[in-house]
Formats: C-alpha cells, structure tokens, sequence
C-alpha cells in the first residue's frame, strides 16, 4: 500500500506539509527526526490526514492535488470539519471514501 499523507507542525499549526510514502510511522518518525531539511525548523509533527492508495503513482497523483490551491481548501474544509466534530488530538477519526483510498485523521 502507498499513502499520501498532511503532517501539521506542533510549533506553528498553520504549517502542512504534504507527502507520499509507503509507511507512514516510518515517515513520520523521520520527518520528526529531523531528516527532511525543509521543514526541520517547524518540528515536531503530528499526522493529521492521510489516504491509501493502491499504486504509488495514485499517492503521487493525490499529493500533487493537495499541493494545488484546490487542494489546500479541499484540506481546510476536511480538517475543520473533523475539528468540529472530533477532538482530533484525543481520538482518531476514519472515513471510507472509496475501495482504492481512506480518509483518515489520526494523532
């Protein structure tokens, strides 16, 4: 499975970074880490978004969206959403959109 995933920075939260990988608790732990150098200075990070792909160019594909302007208020909207009607720093919150993908929001 292939995921692309939002990390929101713990020091500034209006700070989302948008990637793709294969693990995302491997990814996560790098990023927060330090080994990603263009986001070094706004750790840590928690995961506040991802989706599940079956092949590794739909994760890019979906990246590349959320990297769009569309895309940013494709996010907003999601996150504000599931703000209002979770606590999504206490409880984890999953949401099936299709057979190929999840929309998940997670601590």
């Amino acid at each position: 499975m292939f995921y692309t995933y939002v990390i929101q920075s713990l020091t500034y939260e209006s700070y989302l970074y948008k990637g793709h990988c294969e693990n995302i608790e491997v990814r996560l732990k790098e990023h927060n880490a330090g080994k990603t150098d263009a986001i070094r200075p706004f750790l840590p990070f928690r995961l506040v978004y991802s989706e599940t792909f079956k092949t590794r160019n739909e994760a890019i594909e979906r990246e590349k969206f959320l990297k769009t302007a569309a895309g940013r208020r494709f996010l907003r909207r999601v996150l504000k959403h599931l703000q209002n009607s979770e606590n999504i720093k206490d409880c984890p919150c999953e949401t099936a959109s299709s057979s190929s993908k999840t929309e998940k929001i997670t601590s």
